[in-house]
C-alpha cells in the first residue's frame, strides 16, 4: 500500500512505511489503541476495563475490554511480527477471563479508572443505553491478536479455532512516516473481518488522575456553580475527595474507613457533567442503611432534580442552577451525614 498527502501545490508527499517495532515499545501500541478503541474496532464500540491485568498463572493481559453486551474482549498486542507462541498466550488468558464475575470484572475496571464507579452503570452510559439494561456479563469472550505482521501459521490456527467455535480475530496494522515525521497506522482485519463486532485481579496501568484544579477547569459554568460550593461544603464538614481519571467521589471519614456519598463527573465524561448518589457504599458499610438511604433518595427526588441511574439517582448538571437547589442538596447531605455518625460501620 502506498500513501500520500497532498501539499498546497498539488504535489504528493509520499508516506514510507516503517517497521513499527524501531521506534515505539509494546507500551506505545497499547497506549494507542486503549485511547482510540472504536477507531479498531469497526463493527462495535469497545469499552476497555483493565491494561496489563494480571492472571492467577502470573501473566499479563495487554487490554482487557467489554463490548455492547457485556462480553469479554481479550486483546494481546505484538508490535512486530506475531511469534508463533502468540496463540496459545491468548488462549491462556481466555482461560483465565472466562472464570471471572461480574465482581471480578468491576474490581479490575475500578483499579483501572481509579474510582469507585459501578462497573454495569458506567459500561450503560459508554454505550449510551443502546442495549438492554441488564447486562449479562462475561457470557462469551472475544479473542483479539493485533500485530504489525500476522504470521501465516496464525492466520491458519485462528481460522481453525473460528471453525471449531472460538471467537478469535486477527488484526495487522501498518505504520508509515513521512518527511515531516507525521504518524500514520492503517488497520485491517485478516481474521475475522466478517463477524466482529475469586481472586484479587490486580493490573499494574491505571489511567491518569485528575485534581480539584483540572476537574474545575473542565465544567462548563453551569458545573462550577454547583461542584464549587460543594467543594467548600467538603472542606468545611471534613469530607474528602478521591479523585479518579475524570470524576471524583465525595468520602465521609471514618476511625477505620470512609464510605462515599457523592461521585461527580465533568462534561467529557461519559456520564456527561453530573451527580450521582453513592447508595451501593452506604449500604456496604453503614449500619441501618436501608433507613439512611430511604431518607436520602426521598429529599433528592423531592427536589425535582435526580432521576434514577439503576439503584441510585443522578442529577444531569445540563442548565443554571437556582442556588436553592445548591442549598437544598447541601442541608440534606448534612442531615445524611449526621445520620450516619450516628451508626456504626458494618
Amino acid at each position: 500500500m502506498k500513501l500520500f498527502t497532498i501539499d498546497n501545490k498539488g504535489k504528493l508527499i509520499h508516506y514510507k512505511e516503517h517497521i513499527f517495532s524501531n521506534d515505539n515499545k509494546e507500551s506505545d501500541l497499547e497506549m494507542i489503541l486503549e485511547n482510540n478503541p472504536e477507531n479498531f474496532f469497526d463493527d462495535g464500540k469497545i469499552l476497555i476495563i483493565g491494561r496489563q491485568v494480571l492472571t492467577n498463572l502470573g501473566s499479563w493481559i495487554d487490554l482487557l475490554g467489554l463490548d455492547s453486551f457485556g462480553n469479554t474482549v481479550v486483546i494481546e498486542l505484538k508490535r512486530g511480527k506475531s511469534p508463533r507462541e502468540t496463540v496459545a498466550q491468548l488462549l491462556e488468558y481466555a482461560s483465565f477471563v472466562d472464570n471471572l464475575d461480574y465482581e471480578q470484572l468491576n474490581g479490575i475496571f475500578q483499579n483501572y479508572i481509579g474510582e469507585e464507579s459501578s462497573l454495569d452503570i458506567y459500561h450503560q452510559e459508554h454505550f449510551e443505553s443502546k442495549v438492554v439494561e441488564n447486562v449479562s456479563f462475561n457470557k462469551a469472550s472475544k479473542l483479539v491478536i493485533v500485530a504489525q505482521d500476522i504470521s501465516p501459521a496464525i492466520k491458519q490456527t485462528a481460522i481453525y479455532l473460528r471453525k471449531k467455535g472460538i471467537d478469535i480475530y486477527c488484526m495487522e496494522f501498518k505504520y508509515f512516516l513521512n518527511y515531516a515525521s507525521e504518524k500514520m497506522i492503517t488497520i485491517d482485519f485478516v481474521v475475522g473481518d466478517d463477524t466482529f463486532i475469586r481472586s484479587e485481579i490486580k493490573s499494574i496501568s491505571q489511567l491518569p488522575k485528575v485534581d480539584e484544579k483540572k476537574f474545575i477547569d473542565a465544567l462548563d459554568r453551569n458545573g462550577k456553580s454547583l461542584f464549587g460550593q460543594l467543594l467548600e461544603f467538603a472542606k468545611s464538614n471534613g469530607l474528602f475527595f478521591r479523585w479518579g481519571s475524570k470524576g471524583f467521589s465525595l468520602n465521609l471519614p471514618f476511625s477505620d474507613g470512609f464510605v462515599g456519598l457523592l461521585f461527580g463527573y465533568p462534561p467529557d465524561s461519559v456520564f456527561k457533567q453530573s451527580l450521582y448518589t453513592g447508595f451501593e457504599e452506604i449500604r456496604k458499610k453503614v449500619s441501618n442503611s436501608d433507613s439512611i438511604i430511604s431518607f436520602f433518595r426521598h429529599e433528592l427526588e423531592k427536589s425535582g432534580n435526580f432521576i434514577s441511574a439503576k439503584s441510585n439517582l443522578k442529577w444531569i448538571i445540563d442548565k443554571q442552577i437556582d442556588k436553592i437547589d445548591i442549598d437544598n442538596l447541601l442541608s440534606t447531605l448534612q442531615l445524611v451525614i449526621k445520620k450516619i455518625q450516628e451508626n456504626e460501620l458494618t
